[in-house]
C-alpha cells in the first residue's frame, strides 16, 4: 500500500513538472513570436522605397534576389514576408556594390586631421588615443613599472535612466527594475563610486554575480511614465600587452582552463562546421597566439558590421553569423570566442558600453588567455582598425592633432591583446541569472546592458520603454 502511494506521488510530481513545462514552453513560444514581429516590421514596399533612395531604378526581381540569398533579412510570420526592421541600411554594409553605391552618393569633400582619411566616431577617437597607450606601456616596462599595461585613465561621471511608457503597468502595481553598474573586479575599471539611486530602497548585485546591477521597484501612477535613474562615476583605463608569439607559454591543465576552453550552451557550441573552420584556419600553425591571430583576421576580414535582430530570438548565434554573413559586435565575437576554445585558447565574455567622447552605445568584447601573459582584452567588432599599417590605403601612416606622423605597426592588431579607454564593464560572462532573480524571460537573454523590466504581469519588453545615459568627462 505504502509503495503504491509513492508511486502515486512520483507520478503526480513528475506530472506537474512536465505540464509546468509545457506551460512555459507554450509561453516563451508565445513571447517569441511577439519578439520576431517586433524585429522584423517592415513591409517589402517599405525597403524597397529605402533601397529606391540609392538605387532609384531597383527592380522587383533585384529585391528577391537580395531576399533570397538572405542579403535582405526577412521571414514568414503570420503567412506574411516581413524584413527584419534594419534590412536596408544593412543591404548596404554587407553587399560590395551597393556599399560603393551609397559610399559615392554620402561622399563629400572634407579634411580630417586624423589620416586625411575619413575618420568619425569612435575611429577618430582612437585614432589619436592608441598611439598614446602603446608609447605609454613601452615607457612603462622599460621603466619597470608595476602594473605598466594599462595607461590613458579616464574619469566619467554617468548618469542612467530607464523610463517607462505610461499605461505599460497598471497604476499601482510595482514595477521592478535592474539598471547596468559598472563592475568593482576589472583591473582596468577603478575607483568606481555610487553617488545617488532615484529610489531611496536600492541592492547592489553581489560581485560573484555576472551580471553587474543596481536593482530598485517602484509603483506605477496612471498617465505618467515611471522613472528609474542612478548617478555613479568610474575610472576606465586603456590597457595593451605587447604579445611576443615565441614567449606564449603551453597551456596549463587547470578547473579554469577546462572551464574557458568547453563548450557552453547555446551559443558556444562546438559544431562540426565551426571546428572544420577552426581547423583549416589555423592548419600548420601550432602557437596560441597565432592561431588566435588568424582566427582574428579571418572573423575581420570576412564578416562586416550589421544592425543585429534581437539575440533572444537566435537559437546560436555564431551559426546565425555563418550563415548571414554579417554580424553586430556581440555576434562576432562569440563566433571568435567559439573557434579559439575549440582550439584550445581559453576564451570569456566581456560587454557593456563604449564611452568614446564622440558618443556612446551598447558594446561587447571579449579576453582570451595566453599563458606567460594572462588575460588579455580582444575586441572583434573593432577588429583590425581602417587606420591600421599594411590594412590603410594610406599604408597605416596618419597625423596627430599637432601634425606629428605617426607609423606604428602594433596599431594592426592592438585590439587582439588591447583595449581603449573609453569602456564600462557591466558583464563577464553572457546569459547568466539576475540578482534578485528575474521572475519572467528577460528581454535581452544573452546580454545585460539596456537594463530589465517587469511586473507582476510578466515581462516588459523593449518597445514599452526606454533608456539614456548623460556622461561627464571628468578631470583627474
Amino acid at each position: 500500500m505504502l509503495f503504491t502511494i509513492c508511486c502515486i506521488a512520483i507520478a503526480v510530481i513528475f506530472g506537474c513538472q512536465w505540464c509546468s513545462r509545457q506551460s512555459a514552453d507554450k509561453a516563451w513560444k508565445k513571447d517569441l513570436h511577439y519578439r520576431l514581429l517586433t524585429d522584423f516590421n517592415r513591409s517589402r514596399e517599405e525597403i524597397k522605397d529605402y533601397v529606391s533612395q540609392y538605387i532609384p531604378d531597383v527592380t522587383d526581381e533585384k529585391i528577391e534576389e537580395w531576399t533570397a540569398s538572405g542579403k535582405l533579412e526577412s521571414m514568414v510570420l503570420d503567412g506574411e514576408r516581413r524584413y527584419f526592421k534594419n534590412a536596408g541600411p544593412n543591404l548596404f554594409r554587407i553587399d560590395k556594390e551597393c556599399y560603393d553605391i551609397k559610399e559615392a552618393a554620402e561622399t563629400q569633400i572634407q579634411e580630417v586631421s586624423l589620416s586625411g582619411n575619413s575618420l568619425e566616431g569612435h575611429n577618430a577617437d582612437d585614432a589619436a588615443l592608441l598611439p598614446n597607450i602603446i608609447n605609454d606601456v613601452r615607457a612603462s616596462i622599460a621603466a619597470g613599472t608595476e602594473d605598466p599595461y594599462v595607461s590613458q585613465p579616464t574619469r566619467m561621471k554617468v548618469k542612467y535612466t530607464l523610463t517607462v511608457d505610461a499605461g505599460a503597468v497598471p497604476d499601482g502595481e510595482t514595477v521592478r527594475c535592474w539598471l547596468p553598474y559598472p563592475r568593482h573586479d576589472i583591473g582596468r575599471q577603478r575607483d568606481v563610486r555610487f553617488i545617488s539611486a532615484s529610489e531611496p530602497e536600492y541592492v547592489f548585485s553581489p560581485e560573484e554575480y555576472a551580471h553587474s546591477t543596481l536593482y530598485m521597484e517602484k509603483k506605477a501612477v496612471a498617465g505618467e511614465p515611471t522613472v528609474f535613474s542612478e548617478e555613479f562615476e568610474y575610472t576606465s583605463f586603456g590597457e595593451w600587452h605587447p604579445i611576443d608569439p615565441a614567449l606564449v607559454q603551453p597551456y596549463k591543465d587547470s578547473k579554469e582552463y577546462r572551464r574557458y576552453t568547453s563548450q557552453r550552451e547555446k551559443h558556444i557550441v562546438f559544431s562540426p562546421r565551426l571546428k572544420n573552420i577552426a581547423d583549416s584556419l589555423t592548419a600548420g600553425i601550432d602557437n596560441p597566439y597565432l592561431q588566435a591571430q588568424a582566427l582574428f583576421i579571418w572573423v575581420n576580414d570576412n564578416f562586416p558590421w550589421a544592425s543585429a535582430r534581437e539575440y533572444s530570438t537566435l537559437d546560436n548565434i555564431p551559426e546565425y553569423v555563418l550563415d548571414s554573413g554579417h554580424g553586430d559586435c556581440g555576434q562576432v565575437t562569440l563566433l571568435l570566442l567559439t573557434l579559439c576554445r575549440i582550439k584550445g585558447i581559453p576564451a570569456r565574455w566581456q560587454s557593456g558600453f563604449m564611452m568614446h567622447p564622440s558618443g556612446w552605445n551598447l558594446h561587447d568584447w571579449g579576453e582570451l588567455y595566453f599563458e606567460g601573459y594572462g588575460w588579455v582584452p580582444v575586441d572583434m567588432s573593432f577588429g583590425i582598425p581602417p587606420y591600421a599599417v599594411r590594412r590603410s590605403p594610406l599604408a597605416g601612416i596618419w597625423y596627430d592633432e599637432s601634425d606629428t606622423k605617426i607609423d606604428m605597426p602594433e596599431i594592426e592588431f592592438f585590439y587582439l591583446g588591447g583595449i581603449d579607454c573609453y569602456r564600462m564593464v557591466v558583464n563577464s560572462d553572457y546569459g547568466m541569472p539576475l540578482y534578485p532573480r528575474k521572475k519572467y524571460p528577460r528581454s535581452e537573454t544573452v546580454d545585460f546592458q539596456r537594463g530589465e523590466v517587469e511586473w507582476k504581469g510578466g515581462n516588459l519588453y523593449f518597445p514599452q520603454w526606454d533608456y539614456h545615459m548623460d556622461i561627464e568627462f571628468l578631470p583627474l
